[in-house]
């Protein structure tokens, strides 16, 4: 389609520097000689090749409304104009010089090239997408100077490895910018087998608007996204409650793109709220390589860059040929004609004798001069005003400057590394026509990074923080009520059931969940059922094994550490991040035997550990005789000749030693008052001082 159009365009001398014509006449042309089809889809064609948002290189310049990055549609065809660009001359350069083949078309009455003689990597510049019978391509627009540079160490050497080719061709060059974040490493092996696919971000900055606020400013999004869907997109999101880190998203675009979202407050990560959009919207896109292109015109197959691009060497190589070929053989017809003449010129008045004289004067001439049939018809066509003695002069200059590119062209043609430095000198003209230093060749595409933010930061993120108090009942049923209750007489549970724990959380808090068997199973606070009615059993989320039950329930801090106690009195401190476990199996932490369990959880947040066990003996010891593990079944904390740990607690040595009996009275003692509980882990302890709760409890 595209070559037809660009043809049609020509034999409707389009030229760049001439008139503009209606694109319905173009279409018309085109359907009426080459492309018996529908004008809606040629009309399609034509304006996409001049969208500079669509296409890399424009092949048509258009005038009128040819459509918006927004996705609307261009104006009918009728009010339209259209011409060529230069990169479109490139492409049919010596097209008249017998440099492709041509092939009649459909009905016979006209002649159309088989292929263009491509003076321009138009495939690889402005990629190609599209499915046919059996088979689907999609090759990216690149840079043409990069891609120039590659061909030029591709004619030194074919055999260029594809990791030095990317020295030139650093990626893909979208029409509308953005941000390739996918590491360098992955391009080698997509342009090594021609399959593969780049991330490509939306470009963005901070701008500060006072303050200490700020907004995120979108100045170019990823390539054939159109624009009004994306904000759409974020609106709808954001209506959803999806984007709980962002407050509005307005559109000021003009001539530029230019999409504002404003953060919720200006503690707002801006990088943090990106991923999150990244994640959800079209501000990230995956493009596609498959480059599945047609090996000599013909055979389809899937090359890697530098097939495509030495099977694009390979056809300038032909069409050089074939134009040296074409340009050598009306080089001889001219020099046949000139020699002629000259031959004319200096037996001049025998030739005017003979023309007056004889009444057929070309056999004549043609036997006494030894003349060609052409040379002889060449004369007798010459005009009188050509006998000056002038034009014998220009006639013999003439011949001389093509006797001389004659032999020009004749090595040319025989000589492969003449060759070769013809076609780097094409190239080194396109790499000054379209470099990086010109509007049109300066690489749009850039590089970087995707930030190392943690995937659950991001998730965590999406989720509006409400604050929530989570509710497990004794019988293991779960809910989530809003806000933070201090009151929770007034719930109500099943039949036989009550309540157990009551945590204070946030949506966005990530919960432990300990059970008996000394496992850790991790929930999201977001994902609990709501507070109506009794809940969900906890069993539907977990997989928590018959015969245990739920011990402890605690808000995941990154950076905590735990103190984890078995009944039998064994125990050691653990870093909460290690224990995380986001399946339904949960993970093994402290392993139990027999029949031990797991018992107490205390926060180790201090230097000092008190213990007391089921026979009201009191334990203190440093934390710093515990070791710090991430699963097995820990140390003896206290030794019992009975029973077993009633509750435990880590605390400041400084601070001291702080309970509250039964009647919310608190009591607090120092170091010094609790020396004789004072000891080495392991050892059994004293019974607990006066006062102490009759629960055995540090909490009452």
């Amino acid at each position: 389609m595209h070559r037809r159009l660009v043809y049609a365009m020509r034999e409707l001398r389009l030229n760049p520097g001439q008139g503009f014509k209606k694109s319905a006449r173009v279409v018309g042309d085109v359907i009426g000689k080459f492309h018996p089809h529908g004008d809606q889809s040629v009309y399609d064609a034509l304006v996409r090749l001049a969208q500079d948002f669509a296409v890399r290189y424009p092949l048509v310049e258009g005038q009128g409304n040819f459509g918006n990055v927004d996705g609307d549609n261009a104006a009918a065809m009728r009010y339209t104009e259209a011409r060529m660009t230069d990169v479109a001359m490139r492409l049919l350069e010596a097209i008249d010089e017998e440099a492709v083949d041509f092939r009649e078309t459909y009905d016979g009455s006209e002649k159309e090239p088989v292929v263009l003689p491509a003076a321009f990597p138009n495939l690889l510049a402005n990629g190609s997408s599209g499915i046919a019978v059996g088979m689907a391509t999609s090759v990216p627009p690149h840079n043409v100077s990069e891609l120039c540079e590659a061909a030029r160490l591709l004619l030194k050497d074919p055999q260029t490895p594809v990791e030095t080719l990317l020295t030139a061709v650093r990626g893909p060059d979208f029409p509308t910018g953005g941000v390739l974040v996918d590491p360098t490493e992955s391009f080698a092996e997509a342009y090594r087998t021609g399959r593969g696919g780049f991330r490509l971000r939306a470009r963005w900055e901070r701008e500060e608007t006072g303050r200490g606020t700020y907004v995120v400013v979108v100045t170019e999004i990823p390539y054939l996204v159109q624009k009004s869907r994306l904000i759409e997109k974020i609106a709808e999101l954001l209506a959803a409650r999806k984007l709980p880190m962002l407050a509005d998203v307005r559109d000021e675009s003009a001539e530029d793109i230019r999409v504002v979202l404003e953060p919720k407050s200006r503690s707002v990560d801006p990088a943090l709220l990106m991923e999150q959009l990244f994640r959800v919207t079209d501000l990230e896109s995956r493009i596609p390589l498959n480059m599945n292109v047609l090996s000599g015109g013909r055979v389809p197959k899937v090359m890697g860059l530098s097939e495509v691009l030495l099977e694009w060497l390979g056809h300038r190589f032909e069409v050089l040929r074939r134009v040296s070929g074409y340009r050598l053989g009306k080089i001889e017809d001219r020099l046949e004609i000139l020699g002629g003449l000259l031959v004319a010129y200096l037996n001049l008045d025998e030739v005017i004798a003979i023309i007056r004289n004889e009444d057929e004067p070309k056999p004549v001439l043609i036997r006494r001069f030894d003349l060609t049939d052409r040379q002889a018809e060449a004369i007798l066509n010459m005009r009188l005003r050509s006998l000056r003695k002038l034009e014998e002069i220009e006639i013999a200059r003439e011949r001389d400057t093509l006797e001389t590119e004659r032999k020009r062209l004749e090595e040319l043609l025989g000589s492969q590394g003449l060759q070769r430095r013809a076609i780097d000198g094409e190239l080194k003209d396109l790499i000054k026509a379209f470099g990086p230093d010109t509007a049109l060749g300066r690489r749009r595409t850039g590089f970087g990074d995707a930030p190392a933010h943690d995937v659950a930061d991001i998730e965590k993120a999406m989720i509006e923080r409400e604050a929530i108090t989570v509710i497990v009942s004794a019988k293991g049923w779960v809910r989530a009520l809003k806000g933070h209750a201090d009151d929770t007489s007034s719930l109500t549970f099943k039949q036989d059931d009550s309540l157990k724990f009551a945590l204070k959380a946030e949506t966005t808090d990530e919960l432990l969940l300990f059970s008996t068997g000394g496992k850790v199973f991790t929930l999201s606070a977001n994902a609990l059922p709501g507070g109506r009615g009794h809940g969900e059993p906890l069993r539907l989320m977990v997989d928590l094994e018959e015969g245990q039950d739920i011990v402890g329930l605690r808000v995941f801090r990154p950076e905590g550490k735990l103190l984890l106690a078995a009944a039998s009195g064994r125990g050691f401190v653990v870093p909460e991040k290690e224990i995380v476990a986001r399946t339904r199996k949960g993970k093994q932490v402290l392993g139990v035997d027999g029949g031990d369990e797991l018992a107490r959880i205390a926060e180790a947040e201090g230097d000092t550990v008190a213990i007391v066990g089921r026979n009201r003996k009191l334990l203190v010891f440093p934390l710093d005789q515990l070791p710090e593990m991430t699963r097995g079944k820990g140390v003896r904390l206290q030794r019992y000749k009975d029973g077993g740990i009633a509750d435990v607690k880590v605390f400041k040595g400084a601070d001291g030693l702080t309970w509250t009996d039964s009647a919310g009275r608190q009591y607090t003692r120092s170091l010094d008052d609790l020396a004789e509980w004072c000891s080495d882990r392991a050892s059994a302890g004293r019974m607990a001082p006066q006062g102490f709760p009759r629960t055995n409890r540090f909490g009452g």
